[in-house]
């Protein structure tokens, strides 16, 4: 108890900066997942193979060798001098991405394919019944898959800590250097992540309660 209270300060910034990095590169990966996915699912060949390429490099890539590369690589040809923030978020938000799109892809193919026949029949484009057709009925069937995405994506935040920025594994390493019981260091840690999961499957089961009254 006495190196939370000596130290609360530490942990309530790496819970904020845990919080911060999760939400930034959940925000990059839904938006990315989403627009790969309609590029999977397009009736254009070139877009097609981009997406399959992104999806099969990224999910069969390590995260930490992401994280290597958006450290090492990444500033000295793009983002000079970007913070450990920013690029973080690059790589959990691409990493992640990859699943996003997969399990988008998998809520697009239940739609029952009258349904964007019939959208075309109205003379609707493929963007234009992907986004107001298909995607909405897929909604239901993608949210649970991506609750599991999002709380891992909460778990992988820790390896940005190993590269300087301020979260929770950052923090419980500056403590544990310091000589500080590592038990209840991992205690706190662990915590601080359950608070911050339990939450996430909180929201996505009110999303999921809320799609089955609408249906």
């Amino acid at each position: 108890m006495n190196v939370l209270l000596d130290y609360l300060p530490e942990f309530r910034d790496g819970f904020l900066g845990t919080l911060a990095i999760t939400a930034s590169a959940a925000l990059l990966a839904l938006v990315l997942g989403v627009l790969i996915a309609g590029f999977r699912v397009s009736p254009v060949p070139p877009l097609r193979a981009f997406g399959t390429a992104w999806v099969t490099v990224l999910r069969n890539t390590p995260l930490t060798l992401l994280f290597l590369v958006a450290f090492f690589v990444v500033p000295q040809i793009l983002f000079q001098g970007a913070s450990p923030y920013i690029l973080g978020t690059l790589a959990l938000g691409f990493y992640t991405s990859s699943f996003v799109c997969e399990a988008v892809r998998s809520g697009i193919g239940t739609v029952p394919l009258g349904q964007a026949e019939a959208a075309r029949s109205l003379g609707l484009t493929f963007s234009q019944t992907l986004r107001m057709v298909v995607l909405p009925q897929a909604t239901r069937t993608v949210l649970p898959p991506l609750s599991s995405i999002i709380i891992a994506l909460t778990k992988n935040s820790a390896i940005a800590g190993a590269f300087g920025y301020g979260e929770l594994f950052n923090v419980s390493k500056l403590l544990n250097d310091r000589g500080y019981p590592i038990a209840w260091i991992f205690l706190w840690t662990a915590l601080a992540y359950l608070i911050i999961t339990f939450s996430v499957s909180g929201l996505f089961k009110l999303l999921e309660r809320r799609l089955e009254v609408a249906r």
